[in-house]
């Protein structure tokens, strides 16, 4: 992307970033060779591990576990980095403290319209309410080690690369809401283009220029 006086200039995607962006799209919609081939960079570049183990944990809540765990399984065997003894985060925390920063995580996604998507998933089933405040935003991208921006620019990678297009919607948002630029989110998809369809690449920079449009989100999940 051309800088240009009224594009403000990235904030987040930095080298590093552009690499964890990747591993999300790989993670959830890539070959074994393309999730390799990234994470065999990501090793090259000396990444912050803690980062890429972050990415690689929230990957379950977007592709399943069979997935997050072969991601898990190749970056043991490139890094040669062995998994902590214990995980502070999962071991001391209770479900009250997972709901309560879920909460608080989810209310920063999706700013204003927040009461409206919680009202839209308790209508879908008040057990997806539940899940996704204490599973996915409280248990998982509400974690220390990555700061909620980057967070969301993965997760716009990883629902880009999966086709998920109301999702994408929402965290096209989210990420600005999170402390992404535009320019850091339009790098984002610039960034997994490969892993997208010609029809793909055009359809998202439509719907991101609506985005862009928009002072607040028009729909919730």
């Amino acid at each position: 992307m051309t800088q240009t006086a009224t594009t403000p200039a990235s904030l987040l995607l930095d080298d590093a970033t552009r690499l964890l962006v990747r591993l999300a799209a790989a993670s959830c919609a890539g070959s074994e060779a393309q999730l390799r081939s990234v994470l065999s960079a990501i090793h090259a570049a000396a990444v912050n591990p803690v980062w890429v183990e972050e990415v690689i944990l929230q990957s379950y809540l977007f592709a399943g576990f069979p997935r997050g765990l072969n991601a898990a399984r190749e970056w043991r065997r490139i890094s040669g980095r062995a998994a902590p003894a214990e995980d502070p985060d999962a071991a001391h925390a209770s479900p009250a403290s997972w709901r309560e920063r879920g909460e608080a995580t989810c209310g920063v996604v999706y700013g204003p319209f927040y009461a409206k998507l919680r009202q839209n998933i308790r209508a879908l089933h008040p057990a997806l309410d539940s899940w996704m405040i204490v599973e996915g935003y409280g248990k998982v991208l509400g974690r220390p080690g990555l700061d909620l921006g980057r967070r969301e620019l993965c997760v716009v990678a990883s629902c880009a690369a999966q086709r998920q297009d109301r999702q994408l919607h929402s965290h096209l948002h989210g990420a600005l809401h999170a402390g992404a630029s535009p320019a850091d989110v339009e790098g984002t998809l610039h960034t997994i283009a490969d892993f997208l369809s010609a029809d793909d690449v055009q359809r998202y920079t439509m719907l991101w220029a609506r985005v862009r449009a928009m002072a607040v989100p028009q729909t919730a999940d």
